[in-house]
This record gives structure tokens, C-alpha cells and sequence, in this order.
């Protein structure tokens, strides 16, 4: 399917790993050129420059940490710089841990809301004025479907997660008018370090080993396996290109059915 996307540009978070890093590739496959943007600069830089010699698009990483609102500021300014303008941005950074109510303390909630809540609000305004002055515009927000089926035991996720579906939604209302659409995307279990990650705090929550862990949160999956980044990256290249173009103001799970709620 031809997306129509060469010659466009994106801001993609959390890029250097995981479900970042896969829909930076995919992007820079359709042709896009990509602002891949992540902390850790050494593993960015190399993250980019192998995308580039895999799919011969322009990468260029831009090390930040975005709970630091004047990071941020600094990492879009230096992306438009490179770029020249952005037409996707993919808000994607975001790792919550694990845990209940009274595991998770007030350094936590702060963290989690300031780099995923925060952090993609902030993205969102500096890059959508562009967008709609030039009436076109994507924004896909990674979130996760604990948004809309909370657990116990993700309480902070489940709670930035909700904020985050409701943002999606406003924002989309919003930027209609000017052909800015917005969507979110809920991953389930994806076959990621982040994915191992949640694993082990989970086993760790709960007594069991690792593998016990991992084959429960299998066996809630409708189809049985965990999902591969391609999946992912390969839905959120079609909702950036004009085939979604009426796509707006929704957020899809890629869960292998396992949520169960309408």
C-alpha cells in the first residue's frame, strides 16, 4: 500500500528503543525524515545512524530528557531546526513501573505525569500551531489500554493512561478544523524491553518467577502471543498518512484482543 508520506517530517520520542524505535524505521522507510529523540544519547545516535544506512531516510537523533521542560523546549527547537517543520509527531516517551497505591509515592506520580502526561502535552503545543497554520498536521499518542481497563497494580500507569485518552480526545476537537488529526494508540503486551520490564515487577509483585508471569499475561491475550513493533509501527505509519485521513479523535488497542471492554 503506497502511504504517500515521502517528503514529509516527524518527531518521534522514546525512539531509541522499542515501539519507538521500530516506528522511527517504519517512518523513515515511507520516506519520511525523522527527529528521533531519547535520553540516552550513545544509544540514540547509534539507533539513527542504523536506520539510516538500513533505509537510506535522514535520522537525526536529538538527545533530551523530557521531564525536563527546558529539555524539551530545546529538543523540538533543534528538530524544526534541522527539519525545517514538522508534520507527525509521535508521542511515544513514557515508562511507569509497576505497583499499588501504597508502593507508588509522590516522586513517582511526579515522574510519570511529567515525562508521559506533561511530556506529550507539551510536544503537542509547540508542534500543532505549525501544523494547523499550514492545515496539516498527525499527532499519535502512544498510551496503553490500562487507560480504559485500569489494574491495582499499574495504578499510576492506568491513571496517566486515562488522562492521556481524554487529552487525545480534546485535542482532536480541537485541531479538527485545521486537518490536524489526532489519535492514540493502546498497545498490549509488545515484545519489547519495556515489555520484560513490566515482567519482572509484576513477578516480583506477585511471587511468581518471570515465566509464569509472562505466560499469564499471555494467556489474556485473545490470539495467544505477545505482539511484535512491526505491528504497532506499521499501524501508526498508516494513521500518519492520508488513507487515515478521517481517522480522528480515537484511540485504537493493538492488543490482541485481550482488552475486554467496548
Amino acid at each position: 500500500m503506497e502511504l504517500g508520506l515521502k517528503g514529509r517530517t516527524a518527531l518521534v520520542t522514546g525512539a531509541s528503543l522499542g515501539i519507538g524505535l521500530a516506528i522511527a524505521r517504519e517512518l523513515a522507510a515511507e520516506g519520511v525524515a525523522v527527529a528521533m529523540v531519547a535520553r540516552d544519547a550513545e544509544r540514540l545516535a547509534k539507533a539513527a545512524a542504523a536506520i539510516a544506512a538500513e533505509t537510506g531516510g535522514r535520522t537525526v537523533p536529538v538527545a533530551a530528557d523530557l521531564v525536563d521542560a527546558a529539555q524539551l523546549d530545546s529538543a523540538v527547537a533543534q528538530a524544526e531546526a534541522a527539519l525545517g517543520r514538522i508534520d507527525i509527531l509521535v508521542n511515544n516517551a513514557g515508562a511507569t513501573p509497576m505497583g499499588r497505591i501504597a508502593e507508588s509515592d509522590d516522586a513517582t506520580w511526579r515522574k510519570s505525569l511529567d515525562l508521559k502526561l506533561m511530556g506529550y502535552m507539551r510536544c503537542a503545543r509547540l508542534l500543532v500551531p505549525g501544523m494547523r497554520a499550514r492545515r496539516w498536521g498527525r499527532v499519535v499518542n502512544i498510551i496503553g489500554r490500562s487507560g480504559h481497563q485500569p489494574r491495582a497494580t499499574y495504578i499510576v500507569g492506568s491513571s496517566v493512561n486515562a488522562a492521556l485518552l481524554s487529552f487525545t480526545h480534546a485535542l482532536a476537537q480541537d485541531c479538527a478544523p485545521d486537518n490536524v488529526l489526532v489519535v492514540g494508540v493502546n498497545p498490549g503486551p509488545i515484545a519489547t524491553p519495556r515489555w520484560d520490564a513490566l515482567v519482572a515487577q509484576g513477578a516480583a509483585g506477585s511471587g511468581r518467577d518471570p515465566d509464569a508471569e509472562n505466560a499469564a499475561a499471555i494467556g489474556s491475550v485473545a490470539l495467544g502471543r505477545l505482539g511484535t513493533v512491526e505491528e504497532v509501527s506499521g499501524l501508526v505509519a498508516f494513521l500518519c498518512s492520508d488513507r487515515a485521513g478521517f481517522i480522528t479523535g480515537t484511540n485504537i488497542d493493538i492488543d490482541g484482543g485481550g482488552t475486554r471492554c467496548i
